[in-house]
């Protein structure tokens, strides 16, 4: 339908906020920009990271970002403002590669290269607790009742209860590395996308943590990013190989491609579900019509 285009390097992250008016997106340029979805103009450029940015989330209620970069700093913005609530925290040793908020917005986790994920309290934005010694991680993802924390690492994939940080299960996933996540809506189940050696979507069922059905194939690099549909029946995923693909949850179906000219690092759906959001190499965030 259109691009965004403003971002000097690469687009790493994408979120759209609750409100459907507004997205956030983090680049290799060092900067976040806050866009008004029926403008597309940019609304707030923010700056205060020293390296790239790798990861970002939004908060429930919108009202919140966390922003990580490859120097392993943690950023907090004004959701509404885009201003910094906080200095950067130095919160890993390497590079950031993945934030997600708790379900009330309370805490944020990180996972690093350093082998950590580790939470963080948004008041006042200490960290919480001990962190979790899981290896090299590349996502983090709460599931939507907030009980469980899915964690892909280049190993396996793990749960956690999050509160506890006891972990109630683990397992292979991919042939090698896990890249990413996400839960359906319901919570029943946990997608997740693996790298180039093995460049499918698997489905694991939460209530046994086996694996549901064959692997969903079609890309043939890595999926860097998994995004589901609010009505819970699509799924898209990003990909190096300069696809998005978009699959019916139902039956695993490919039922559309959306060609870029570039590796894709990230996607979200709208907020009703009508448009895919993405963006990659070519320092733009490309919107879809979903069919």
């Amino acid at each position: 339908i259109r691009t965004f285009e403003d971002h000097g390097g690469a687009v790493n992250a994408v979120a759209v906020f609750p409100d459907r008016r507004r997205m956030i997106t983090g680049s290799d340029d060092r900067t976040l920009r806050l866009w008004g979805l029926e403008t597309g103009v940019v609304l707030k450029k923010m700056e205060g990271h020293s390296r790239e940015v790798s990861a970002l989330a939004v908060s429930r209620d919108g009202q919140m970002i966390a922003s990580s970069d490859r120097g392993g700093e943690l950023i907090a913005w004004h959701g509404e403002t885009g201003e910094s609530l906080i200095q950067p925290i130095k919160a890993h040793s390497e590079g950031i590669n993945t934030v997600d908020f708790s379900l009330d917005g309370t805490v944020v986790v990180t996972g690093s290269g350093d082998g950590m994920a580790k939470f963080w309290c948004t008041k006042p934005w200490q960290m919480q607790g001990e962190p979790i010694d899981c290896g090299y991680v590349y996502c983090v993802r709460y599931s939507p009742s907030g009980e469980l924390l899915a964690i892909a690492t280049s190993r396996n994939i793990q749960i956690y209860n999050p509160g506890t940080r006891e972990r109630v299960a683990c397992f292979k996933g991919h042939t090698k590395r896990n890249w990413s996540l996400a839960w359906t809506p319901d919570g029943t189940r946990l997608l997740s996308g693996g790298d180039m050696d093995d460049a499918t979507i698997r489905e694991w069922d939460s209530s046994t943590w086996q694996q549901a059905g064959h692997p969903w194939k079609g890309h043939n690099d890595a999926i860097g990013a998994i995004a589901i549909d609010p009505t819970d029946t699509l799924v898209a995923s990003a990909s190096s190989d300069m696809q998005v693909r978009l699959w019916r949850l139902s039956d695993r179906q490919n039922i559309g491609i959306f060609k870029h000219s570039f590796s894709v690092y990230s996607v979200r759906f709208s907020v009703d579900g009508g448009h895919i959001l993405s963006g990659g190499y070519n320092n733009k965030i490309s919107e879809w019509a979903v069919p």
